[in-house]
C-alpha cells in the first residue's frame, strides 16, 4: 500500500477550473486501480500553509542557536510546528500529485508557500561539499497543470515557470520519476478541444503511475 498526497493549489470550484477537473479525473481513476492506497488531500487554499516570514525566520534561528523550542514566542512556536508536521507529512508519503493552474507564468503563491515548508535543510535535502543532496528517494511525483496559453509556445519564449519549476525543486528533493500532463490552450479553444485527447492521457498516465 502506498501514500499519496494529492496537493491542489486553485480557489476555484471543480467545475470552473480545467487543472482541477482533470485532477479529480485523475485521482478517481488511480483510486480504482489501486483501492488500498492512501489519498490524502491537501488544498492549499484551503490549509494552514505558514509564510516563511520574519516568525518562521527568527524561531528558526533561535533553534540553531541552542534555544529551547519554549522560548519561543507563541507565534514562532505555531508556525515552526505546523512547517514541521507538513514536511514530516512530506517525507512519509510515497507518491505526489500536484495539481495547479499557471498564473502569471508561474504557479499560484499557496503552492510555492507550500513547496517552501516542504524544502527543509537536513530532512528533505542536505548540503554537503560537493553541493545539496536531495533525501527524498524511491518516490514518485506528478504534476497536472492548466493553461490559458500554448505550453510550447510559452516555453519558447522563456515564459513558463510553473511546470519549469516542479520540474527542478522536486528532483531536487532527491524525488527523479517526474511526469507531467499539460492542458494547454484552456483561454483560447473550446472546452471540447481541450478535452478531446485529455481523457486518453489522464487513464495514461493513471495506468502507469
Amino acid at each position: 500500500m502506498s501514500k499519496i498526497l494529492y496537493i491542489t493549489a486553485n480557489p476555484k470550484s471543480e467545475e470552473n477550473s480545467f487543472s482541477l477537473s482533470a485532477g479529480s479525473e485523475f485521482i478517481n481513476l488511480y483510486k480504482e486501480q489501486n483501492p488500498n492506497d492512501e489519498i490524502v488531500e491537501i488544498d492549499v487554499y484551503n490549509s494552514d500553509i505558514p509564510l516563511i516570514d520574519k516568525d518562521v525566520l527568527s524561531g528558526w534561528n533561535k533553534i540553531q542557536s541552542g534555544s529551547e523550542f519554549t522560548s519561543l514566542s507563541d507565534e514562532e512556536q505555531r508556525k515552526v510546528s505546523r512547517i514541521n508536521e507538513l514536511t514530516d507529512e512530506f517525507i512519509n508519503a510515497d507518491k505526489y500529485i500536484f495539481v495547479t493552474p499557471l498564473w502569471n507564468f508561474s504557479l499560484p503563491p499557496m503552492m510555492k508557500a507550500y513547496i517552501d515548508t516542504i524544502c527543509i535543510a537536513g530532512k528533505t535535502f542536505k548540503y554537503t561539499e560537493n553541493g545539496s543532496v536531495g533525501l527524498l528517494n524511491n518516490k514518485k511525483a506528478l504534476h497536472i497543470q492548466a493553461m490559458g496559453g500554448m505550453y510550447e509556445q510559452a516555453v519558447s519564449n522563456n515564459i513558463e515557470f510553473g511546470n519549469t519549476y516542479m520540474k527542478a525543486i522536486i528532483p531536487f528533493l532527491g524525488v527523479e520519476d517526474v511526469s507531467s500532463i499539460l492542458i494547454d490552450g484552456t483561454s483560447i479553444l473550446s472546452k471540447d478541444q481541450v478535452q478531446s485527447s485529455l481523457y486518453e492521457e489522464i487513464k495514461k498516465m493513471a495506468n502507469s503511475f
